[in-house]
């Protein structure tokens, strides 16, 4: 007997694959260059460190300019690189 609590697993699931980063480029086709930027405390220094890592995503209509603040999710591999997709344009670049 299946019940609610297998939604909301799946829906706690699905929010951790997204994260929210920063354009850095859109020179391919259908593809942008994001950048995710973390916080991290050093376990010996006791320093918060900023740790950034860059992902391609999937932008189907190349509607993102760099500096846009995106929201990305993880999906099944698309090509070799591109393990995301483009979910929502949060903030548009000035």
């Amino acid at each position: 007997m299946m019940t609610d609590n297998t939604n909301s697993t799946e829906n706690k699931i699905a929010r951790l694959r997204m994260t929210v980063g920063t354009v850095v480029s859109n020179k391919m086709d259908k593809t942008i260059v994001v950048k995710v930027e973390d916080l991290a405390m050093d376990p010996v220094i006791k320093k918060v460190i900023k740790t950034s890592k860059k992902f391609h995503a999937h932008d189907p209509q190349n509607e993102c300019n760099i500096g846009d603040k995106v929201q990305i999710v993880h999906t099944r591999p698309l090509s070799k690189k591109k393990r995301y997709i483009l979910d929502k344009i949060l903030e548009k670049a000035k």
